[in-house]
């Protein structure tokens, strides 16, 4: 047999056991059964009366459905090699090893994607996100620093087949955007993005500047849990807010409809804004802006272990230096350097282009672990 392919069928030898493991993780057996129980629920009599919660019961059918697949096709990729390997053996035939190393390639990566997924333990880990964008002092300068970071971000989503909608979106006075808020939607976009909150710190030769100087810039990333069922969580009442009502911008382009009134929510006890713009009604805008409201309020209180909503005090995070959870240096030199991981790569434009994983897999292994970095 061509040594090449004996090298797989070793490697296929020690990849079942991790295989199994994950299988085991991944708890297929309490998958199976509460895919029955969903679908029991589904085919009881007068399911569709509530079409919201019989919506939400539909999407959570569909999504254990896919993690049960996901496992299925890995597993039938791997007999799939090691029949491969066999027939190349009988035939000797070495036109199947470029097949074969592009097929162990992507089961590796989606074992491996597979096994973070196992960390997402968190309440909140499989819903959608809701991420901020906000360009810190500086001027123009931060604020296409903010710009870059929110194409980073939705390129990420958009590789991994996440989609995404502009809710709020304020462009900068001369380039970049001031702020921008967005839902990204699908399976544990929360529990992948959630380690991405913090301050992000820009090095490079700023375009601005006619002298080409080097300058440092900061925008914050903001990610919370979209969470859309206040029943149980906390309920905000029309006098724990002040509305405000204004007309749709012409700064935002194609991002914004420009016919809706653009709502603004101020949350009074914490100082907590919200807007959105994008909805076709003032109506959907501000039942939008009270679901962010809502997410940063729960986020907020389960974060700092809080009893109560009135205990959150607000506190804005400060957009500076030291505070950062990742740095980016365009030059002398080119890295982009985690502050809590110690993850670092020196492929910027990659980086810029949305290839985060290695960056949301070490927070992930390190807040699993708890062996984060010691500043």
């Amino acid at each position: 047999m061509n040594i090449a392919f004996d090298e797989y069928k070793q490697k296929l030898g020690e990849m079942k056991p991790v295989l199994d493991h994950l299988g085991e993780s991944m708890n297929l057996d309490g998958l199976r059964d509460e895919l029955e129980r969903l679908h029991a629920m589904q085919e009881a009599p007068g399911f569709w009366d509530n079409p919201e919660k019989s919506h939400q019961i539909v999407v959570k059918a569909k999504t254990v459905e896919a993690r049960l697949e996901r496992y299925q096709k890995m597993v039938a990729s791997w007999e799939d090699m090691v029949a491969m390997c066999s027939l190349a053996a009988e035939e000797d035939d070495d036109s199947l090893l470029p097949e074969l190393k592009e097929s162990y390639e992507k089961l590796s990566q989606d074992m491996e994607r597979a096994r973070l997924e196992t960390l997402l333990s968190g309440h909140y880990d499989s819903y959608n996100a809701l991420m901020s964008f906000h360009a810190g002092a500086g001027g123009t300068e931060a604020q296409d620093w903010c710009q870059m970071l929110y194409r980073m971000y939705t390129r990420w989503a958009e590789a991994h087949g996440y989609t995404y909608k502009i809710l709020d979106y304020l462009e900068g006075d001369e380039a970049g955007l001031k702020s921008a808020d967005i839902l990204v939607e699908g399976d544990n976009a929360y529990g992948f993005l959630k380690g991405e909150n913090g301050v992000h710190r820009l090095v490079r030769v700023s375009p601005f500047d006619a002298n080409a100087r080097r300058q440092t810039s900061f925008a914050a990333v903001e990610v919370i849990p979209d969470i859309q069922d206040d029943s149980q969580d906390v309920q905000i009442k029309p006098e724990d807010y002040e509305m405000q009502v204004y007309r749709s911008s012409g700064a935002g382009g194609q991002h914004i409809n420009k016919t809706s009134s653009a709502v603004r929510l101020i949350h009074k006890a914490t100082g907590i804004v919200v807007s959105c713009q994008t909805e076709r009604s003032q109506f959907q805008n501000k039942e939008t802006c009270l679901r962010m409201l809502r997410s940063k309020l729960v986020e907020i209180k389960e974060r700092e272990h809080l009893d109560k909503i009135s205990d959150i005090k607000g506190v804005q995070q400060k957009i500076e230096w030291g505070s950062q959870i990742r740095n980016y240096v365009f030059m002398p030199y080119t890295l982009v350097k985690d502050t809590r991981t110690g993850c670092e790569t020196a492929n910027v434009s990659a980086v810029m282009d949305g290839a985060l994983d290695p960056f949301i897999n070490a927070y992930l292994t390190c807040a699993a672990t708890g062996s984060w970095v010691t500043k």
